[in-house]
This record gives C-alpha cells, sequence and structure tokens, in this order.
C-alpha cells in the first residue's frame, strides 16, 4: 500500500510577519490536533521587506493568547519556485493575489486562490489590538474550512 502524497499549502500575505504566518501556525496546530500527516505548510511574502524576521509581536501576543506559536517562524518573500513545490497558494488579500499571479506560472494559476474565497483577511496593523483578533477569527474559520478539504 502506498503512503499518501504529501499535500503542500503555503500562506501568502504582504510582509509575512502578520496575517500569513498567523495562518500557518492555525494551519499547523489544527492539523496536529486532528492527526493529519503528510501535510507541509509555510507561509511568505509578496515582498521581501521583513525576510528573516519573526512574526509582528501582536500578531505571536494575540496567537499566543489562543495557543498557536508562532515564535519559530521566520520571514521569507514568495518565489516563483513556491508555485512548483505547493499544491495551494492561499492569499490574503486581492492585492496579495494580483502580486502572486505576476510570480505565478501560468501552468500552476489553479493554485492560487484567496483564503477566504471572495473576501479579503483584513491587514491588522489598521485595526489594533482588535484587528489582529479578527484576524485570527477569519484565519482559524477559513483554516478549518481547507483543513475539510484535506480530508
Amino acid at each position: 500500500m502506498n503512503a499518501p502524497r504529501t499535500k503542500r499549502i503555503l500562506f501568502v500575505c504582504m510582509g509575512n510577519i502578520c496575517r500569513s504566518p498567523t495562518a500557518e501556525g492555525v494551519m499547523r496546530a489544527q492539523l496536529q490536533a486532528v492527526g493529519l500527516q503528510h501535510v507541509e505548510v509555510d507561509s511568505a511574502g509578496t515582498h521581501g521587506w521583513h525576510a528573516g524576521e519573526p512574526p509582528d509581536p501582536r500578531s505571536q501576543q494575540h496567537a499566543a493568547q489562543r495557543g498557536y506559536d508562532l515564535s519559530k517562524l521566520r520571514a521569507r518573500q514568495l518565489v516563483a519556485e513556491d508555485f512548483e513545490r505547493f499544491d495551494w497558494v492561499l492569499v490574503m488579500d486581492e492585492a496579495n493575489l494580483q502580486a502572486a499571479a505576476r510570480l505565478c506560472p501560468p501552468t500552476h494559476r489553479a493554485k492560487l486562490h484567496k483564503l477566504l474565497g471572495a473576501a479579503d483577511v483584513p491587514d491588522p496593523y489598521h485595526g489594533g489590538a482588535q484587528g489582529f483578533e479578527q484576524v485570527l477569527d477569519l484565519v482559524e474559520a477559513a483554516c478549518e474550512r481547507w483543513l475539510e478539504r484535506l480530508r
């Protein structure tokens, strides 16, 4: 009997220091909670401004309050090879979708999706502490829906 093929998911936001690492941390925890193996999760940013930096302290603080550890994650920039490697590239908003689409080879466009479907995950920098909580609420629910698709 063959082992199941590894499914690879990449979450993408602008700087890879708030929304996408939050989604990565949430999805990792959800996968672990249901014992789903053979799924690889990562995150990246459409811009490389924060490459090598940990997630924003506010993202880490709010995530930690819900039991998600983002402390070991480090920002990196999205590269064209990511579309070869990952099965799903889940972006946070329309601007991320457009930026990722410019980098995505035409043969891999079907892998590119907005995390929330038609809606955007808002940038928490514009909403203070409530913004980071709103992101967590949206990301948790969305990751649960994507997790169902994995099953």
